[in-house]
């Protein structure tokens, strides 16, 4: 018989709590990937994991979470836990916070923060760049982080851009305030992702200048890929200077 997984999200708490019910395994261990990473493609600050249900089938397929965990954890930078019931030992190997029920993992994640997000959907169309600038020119006022305005709108401005002329397709913009750093992320429904080798490129070549200027100015940057498009996102500093722009002759950054 077919192994099964499925999973049901509750987004009537203060954060979302995804059910996961069924076998994991190999065969399955793809759409908890797939599902779990398109939650977190919405920038939750946290998500609470319920295993009690979810039987382990194959040891190895645990590491899922653990991939997960990582994947996640320059962007979004969003806390993953477990509600494991009294089969804790079953999870410890993926270095998450384990605990006996959702309930309890929600508690010890305190009071939700929504001010430190924003979001936008666009279309891909002229002014969808100037309509980003003006996101994120809102969220660095509301953040007191006037030094990272202009870092933010180059940074969108190629991401958006870059759907806007390759992509064709609805795109959501996302910024997040992490301590003294700001993310930006551009969300779009093309499973085509960026390349970058860190050499400068033809104008005409997709993602290639785009990238070069993000990595310039930017601390970290990579990209998430989703079963229906995919995240490219970056992660601007308040504590270190970001508005010079080198000419040539970057390195890439560590990026997925």
């Amino acid at each position: 018989m077919a192994s099964e997984v499925r999973l049901q999200v509750d987004a009537g708490q203060a954060y979302p709590v995804v059910r996961v019910t069924g076998v994991l395994d190999t065969v399955t261990a793809p759409t908890v990937r797939f599902c779990l990473l398109d939650l977190l493609a919405g920038q939750p600050e946290a998500v609470v994991v319920d295993v009690r249900q979810l039987t382990v089938g194959e040891p190895a397929a645990v590491a899922v979470l653990a991939g997960i965990a990582r994947d996640a954890a320059d962007w979004p930078g969003c806390h993953l836990l477990l509600g494991a019931g009294a089969d804790a030992a079953a999870w410890r190997d993926t270095g998450l916070p384990v605990w006996p029920t959702p309930e309890e993992a929600v508690a010890a994640l305190g009071a939700p923060e929504p001010r430190r997000f924003l979001r936008a959907p666009l279309e891909p169309v002229v002014g969808a760049a100037r309509r980003s600038r003006e996101l994120v020119t809102e969220a660095c006022g509301r953040w007191d982080l006037p030094e990272l305005a202009g870092p933010a709108c180059i940074v969108v401005t190629e991401m958006v851009n870059n759907v806007v002329a390759h992509a064709h397709t609805p795109m959501t913009v996302l910024l997040a305030l992490r301590g003294e750093s700001m993310s930006v992320a551009v969300r779009d429904q093309s499973p085509h992702v960026p390349r970058f080798t860190g050499s400068p490129v033809p104008v005409t070549s997709y993602g290639g200048r785009g990238l070069l200027l993000i990595d310039s100015v930017a601390q970290r940057w990579g990209s998430l890929v989703l079963e229906d498009g995919k995240v490219v996102w970056a992660v601007l500093d308040a504590g270190e200077s970001a508005t010079q722009l080198p000419s040539t002759g970057l390195a890439g950054r560590a990026h997925g």
